[in-house]
């Protein structure tokens, strides 16, 4: 037993095999870190890997319960895993791959129909956030930049106008019924205002950081979006990606990031 675990042969595919479920193992993990799974994640992962190298040392009763406990845990993985297994899933589905570059490309040639798009008004953003900034006005802007939110569009309320910072501000204006919640702007046209976002449960979240900006960190954990925030409370300005929230930027840090985004 000892002399053909010297000599198992090992291929490159062997090498690639093992880089591939390196890199899911560590999304998955990023996708868990600073939630109550990743201590079932962990637990699991350690079981797993305990059961095969109880089944290389050929222990057949042990390696057969651990057998059926893993058969058995993968049900109940998708069930306590669902909601990483949707974010993971929406990280593949709006990779920029796809909708930039090659894939991009291909995606239009199988869409004839698609409609071209209308480059962003960077300026009449730019101005809105400043504005607002200036006024301590609370606001949540998202831009869809790269995937497509209609989920969170159908949540609030319908305006589908073109994108204008008058606009903006009259909807964040504090007596306006509209300012709660976050406006979508997408194809340089706000979409919807008022729309309900997800929040981020990420435990380690700062504390000092509002729901405004626990919104901006959930929907852009699951999407390619950006999201805008100006605090009512400070007036400072901060955007979120993937999850991560850079709090108070300057006016220009935010339009010199948004203008390498839409290039």
């Amino acid at each position: 037993m000892i002399h053909s675990l010297l000599f198992i042969t090992f291929r490159w595919l062997d090498l690639v095999d093992i880089l591939f479920v390196s890199i899911i193992i560590y999304q998955l993990y990023k996708l868990a870190k600073g939630t109550i799974a990743i201590r079932i994640f962990l637990a699991i992962l350690a079981i797993y890997l305990f059961w095969k190298i109880v089944s290389a040392f050929q222990m057949k009763l042990l390696s057969e319960i651990l057998g059926q406990f893993i058969s058995i845990g993968v049900l109940a993985l998708i069930i306590v895993f669902q909601q990483e297994i949707r974010r993971f899933l929406l990280m593949i589905g709006n990779n920029k791959f796809f909708s930039k570059g090659k894939g991009s490309k291909f995606l239009r040639l199988m869409n004839i129909n698609e409609n071209k798009k209308e480059q962003l008004n960077l300026g009449q953003i730019i101005m809105a956030v400043h504005n607002l900034s200036k006024t301590k006005t609370g606001a949540l802007i998202i831009l869809d930049l790269h995937s497509e939110l209609k989920y969170y569009t159908k949540s609030g309320e319908f305006i589908d106008a073109k994108t204008s910072s008058a606009l903006l501000e009259n909807i964040f204006f504090k007596n306006s019924p509209m300012h709660d919640g976050g406006v979508i702007i997408a194809n340089n046209r706000i979409i919807a205002a008022r729309c309900i976002l997800p929040i981020s449960e990420n435990q380690n979240f700062p504390a000092h950081f509002g729901l405004r900006h626990r919104a901006a960190a959930g929907i852009t954990e699951t999407s390619q979006a950006i999201a805008i925030i100006t605090s009512e409370e400070t007036g400072k300005i901060s955007y979120a990606e993937e999850g991560n929230v850079n709090y108070n930027v300057s006016i220009e840090e935010l339009n010199e990031k948004l203008k390498k985004e839409i290039s």
